[in-house]
């Protein structure tokens, strides 16, 4: 299989803040901030794997480790990149960088799903 990867560029915001999303008390970007960006990443790439339209994936593990603070208003870049598929089973290696360098890397896995049935699953899970 030929590597493939995906990135997607964010900025900063007083949104994505420690102290904003309640991970910290600091203005920098939130850890859980980083975990969505790398996500997001991923799942946009797996996305782009899927033929059948009915499909998407779900996050189902996601590893990382962030290294480095980076401020308010400063550019964040993640990339995934797919070291595996298997069947409906995608793992990645994610990795964040702001204009000083890395800042975050790890794992992650998606499962695909079909969209409406698990949909369903969600939305009945409190049905009585």
């Amino acid at each position: 299989m030929a590597e493939k990867t995906f990135s997607t560029t964010i900025t900063v915001t007083d949104a994505n803040l420690a102290c904003t999303m309640g991970s910290g008390s600091l203005k920098v970007l939130a850890t859980p901030a980083v975990v969505a960006i790398m996500e997001n990443a991923a799942a946009s790439l797996a996305q782009s794997e899927l033929e059948n339209g009915e499909l998407t994936t779900v996050g189902t593990m996601i590893c990382i480790e962030h290294t480095s603070p980076t401020p308010l208003g400063a550019e964040v870049t993640a990339k995934a990149t797919l070291k595996n598929c298997d069947g409906r089973k995608f793992d990645f290696e994610v990795e964040a960088y702001d204009k000083k360098g890395l800042i975050a890397k790890g794992t992650h896995t998606r499962v695909s799903v079909k969209s409406e049935k698990f949909q369903l699953k969600a939305d009945s899970k409190f049905d009585d």
